[in-house]
């Protein structure tokens, strides 16, 4: 599958990076007095990014602090995620093989997350999962992020993207409008964080098991 490029999403695609966000989003919790939530919530508030994910935690929590304490909370999260990036993280079941088909074909991949690229390089580095990718982008990547068909558009070209297949995997609803604005087919994976089931987000393809995103991507090509 010479000339073909698969982009993925990272958080709640390719790694179940729940438990280490969960453990840092309720270490800033914890810090802010509030009381701590529970993974199953966080799996469902994952997707825009780190600042929204703790946005998220504390409205559920009592709400917005002061900017200033909100500012200081960010930080917070930022350190301590940073140095517990992959202390449970995992790929979900069947990724390195679906990668090693890609990689065996000659298809191109790479990665396009809304997480901040200075998180999401190292986490894929600690799984050893940078060698599959051409590109990485992340929300910080460049002036706009997932849904905004420049952010895929923008990691296709760094993949070195002219013409041919291209496919966006992804869990949330961010992926497939994203997938949508670029006039590129969304293939989106059931088992993801999004609260909306993926079937009412409307994406092209939907898979329950990375074991079938290759066959899947061979047949539509």
């Amino acid at each position: 599958m010479k000339d073909v490029f698969v982009v993925f999403d990272l958080d709640g695609t390719l790694v179940d990076s729940a438990p280490d966000l969960h453990a840092s989003l309720n270490h800033c919790l914890k810090t802010a007095g509030r009381e701590t939530i529970d993974i199953e919530q966080v799996r469902h508030m994952v997707g825009q990014g780190a600042v929204i994910l703790l946005k998220r935690g504390l409205s559920a929590t009592g709400g917005l602090p002061s900017d200033s304490e909100f500012d200081e909370l960010v930080e917070l999260f930022f350190d301590y995620y940073m140095n517990h990036l992959t202390d449970y993280s995992q790929p979900y079941a069947g990724v390195i093989n679906a990668l090693d088909a890609f990689t065996e074909a000659g298809t191109k991949m790479g990665v396009c997350t809304n997480k901040p690229f200075r998180f999401a390089d190292p986490l894929l580095d600690d799984l050893g999962l940078s060698k599959y990718f051409s590109a990485v982008t992340g929300g910080d990547t460049f002036a706009v992020r997932k849904p905004d068909a420049a952010h895929l558009t923008g990691t296709l070209k760094e993949m070195g993207y002219v013409s041919g297949p291209s496919f966006m995997v992804g869990d949330s609803e961010s992926d497939i409008l994203a997938a949508q604005n670029a006039g590129v087919p969304s293939i989106a994976v059931s088992f993801g964080y999004t609260a909306i089931p993926v079937s009412e987000l409307g994406p092209d393809h939907i898979i329950d098991h990375f074991d079938s995103l290759f066959p899947l991507v061979s047949r539509l090509i």
